[in-house]
């Protein structure tokens, strides 16, 4: 595949998303009234600018950020099962989550007022950066990061945290275990432009450090050795890759809460379809996840109107049978 490929390939999908953008804005609770989109008094102006758009917005970034992650991981692990959760961030943005809303309330009354909207955010994003600080730290050795020890480590830490989660969902109220259950299983409802341009920056930062790095990250499937005799400082890619990671699904993960399955099926499914070159599963693992994450938004917005299904339960719904049947196929298991 060429370059013309590539670039077929992204317009083609940056056309689907236009046309998902469009047809989500349209349909929800209350089906927009165009002519008065741009007649900023309207009730159809306020829904559109205030509520759909900037949720519109947060499923492409959120999506793309979980997306790319997962894509980076993979390379990385060279593991096609690999997820961004892996590197600890996801449970460990899920246990401070828990102990905010378990315990804050509690120790730290003055600072949750403080804070107001953004403590589950905050909570998430130290947490997830915490848990990742830790593995990276036990992951370490003479000759550097051992991805295998990260992988196990990181299995070891996501089983205790686990338990700690258990133990915090036991002890919390019924009020409590609401927020943390609703929280777990995603929502973008609660996005304004402040969270997106947080997000926004951010992924600006960070995403082109991942593009900049795809000759050296097709190197590092042939295997670190060899990369490292293709003049790949090894080391230093994976410190930036696993940080950079880090930041963007600790980010993602705070403001959205946890949905899963979109860093874990749509690299797969890139791969599946266009092979493992990073020219191409890396921009198209950001475009297909915010795809996926819009799509699966627009679901959780309009079945249950006015009522919203955490979006985590669509993502798990859409991208687990669509994946299995696609390794079914391509196994040729019949």
């Amino acid at each position: 595949m060429g370059n013309k490929s590539l670039s077929l390939s992204l317009i083609f999908m940056a056309g689907l998303i236009i046309l998902t953008v469009v047809v989500s804005s349209y349909f929800g609770a209350l089906t927009i009234n165009w002519g008065e989109v741009l007649n900023f008094d309207s009730l159809d102006s306020y829904i559109f600018w205030q509520v759909r758009l900037p949720r519109i917005l947060a499923a492409l970034l959120v999506g793309g950020a979980f997306a790319i992650s997962g894509a980076v991981m993979q390379g990385l692990f060279r593991n096609p099962l690999v997820e961004p959760g892996i590197i600890g961030v996801s449970s460990g943005a899920a246990f401070f989550v828990a102990l905010t809303i378990v315990l804050g309330g509690k120790l730290f009354p003055a600072l949750i007022e403080y804070l107001n909207d953004y403590t589950l955010p905050v909570a998430a994003c130290i947490g997830g950066w915490a848990v990742t600080a830790f593995l990276y730290y036990f992951s370490k050795h003479n000759q550097g990061v051992s991805v295998s020890a990260m992988l196990l480590v990181g299995i070891a830490i996501n089983a205790f945290i686990g338990a700690l989660l258990g133990l915090l969902t036991f002890i919390a109220s019924d009020e409590e275990l609401r927020s943390l259950t609703f929280w777990s299983l995603g929502s973008l409802g609660g996005f304004d432009y402040t969270k997106l341009t947080i997000l926004f920056v951010l992924q600006l930062m960070i995403v082109p450090l991942f593009l900049f790095k795809i000759r050296a990250m097709n190197a590092m499937l042939l295997g670190e050795r060899e990369a490292k005799h293709l003049g790949v400082n090894v080391e230093r890619l994976k410190k930036q890759q696993i940080w950079g990671v880090a930041i963007l699904t600790g980010s993602a993960v705070a403001f959205s809460g946890g949905i899963g399955f979109v860093g874990l099926v749509i690299p797969h499914l890139v791969r599946m379809f266009f092979g493992s070159d990073h020219r191409y599963v890396l921009p198209l693992s950001f475009m297909s996840g915010g795809l996926l994450l819009l799509f699966a938004d627009s679901l959780s917005r309009t079945l249950a109107s006015p009522a919203e299904v955490p979006i985590g339960i669509f993502t798990a719904f859409i991208g687990a049978p669509f994946l299995g049947y696609l390794v079914y196929r391509q196994s040729g298991m019949r």
